[in-house]
């Protein structure tokens, strides 16, 4: 079964992307969505994150403090590669566990979704890798929205992640998401392709 990952900048339009992929049943690990779970749900990953961002890190309801996290994590590089170090590993390993039971299934194949597939390096596990690009106005406008934040607030977390370009260059695949180009089509496209190479 192959391996794929599907991922891009902020904003690109990664979760739309995967919806129409789902609508081909083909399951899909979303690994932001698997962080955020097992950070509520896992005593050794609550234990960390209480560590490094204190006892507000969670409510008393037990649900994560995203924005005490948030507010830390992204004005402190040292916190955040903490946070990561202790996030990432924890879904890898959760991340294997679903492969095996999506192989299991039989699924033609497998897409992870993540915002960070480049920079944890978790494309070398992958057989190939689909990047969701837009223009960064776009990109800009949809999380504002989305995020309710502020226009800087939003190119602050962009420059943060790996530039767009140096992702759009690692792809095997690319699928522009700019509001011109049928996402649809782009999908369907890429899922024939890879039904051909396991062919």
């Amino acid at each position: 079964m192959l391996r794929l990952g599907i991922t891009g900048g902020i904003g690109s339009g990664k979760t739309t992307v995967c919806k129409i992929f789902e609508t081909l049943h083909i399951p899909i690990y979303y690994a932001d969505d698997r962080a955020k779970w097992l950070m509520v749900n896992s005593p050794a990953l609550q234990t960390g994150i209480i560590q490094l961002f204190g006892e507000q890190a969670y409510f008393a309801d037990g649900a994560l403090n995203r924005a005490h996290i948030g507010s830390i994590a992204f004005k402190d590089p040292a916190k955040l590669q903490k946070l990561n170090a202790l996030v990432h590993p924890a879904v890898f390993v959760d991340g294997e566990n679903w492969q095996q039971e999506q192989l299991a299934l039989g699924a033609p194949y497998t897409l992870k979704e993540a915002a960070l597939i480049y920079e944890t390096g978790s494309y070398k596990m992958l057989d190939k890798v689909i990047v969701v690009t837009a223009p960064q106005d776009l990109r800009i406008a949809r999380v504002m929205k989305r995020d309710d934040l502020s226009e800087q607030e939003v190119k602050e977390r962009i420059a943060r992640q790996m530039p767009e370009a140096e992702k759009v260059a690692k792809a095997d695949f690319v699928i522009n998401n700019d509001g011109q180009h049928s996402l649809i089509k782009q999908v369907l496209a890429i899922h024939q392709e890879i039904l051909e190479l396991k062919a």
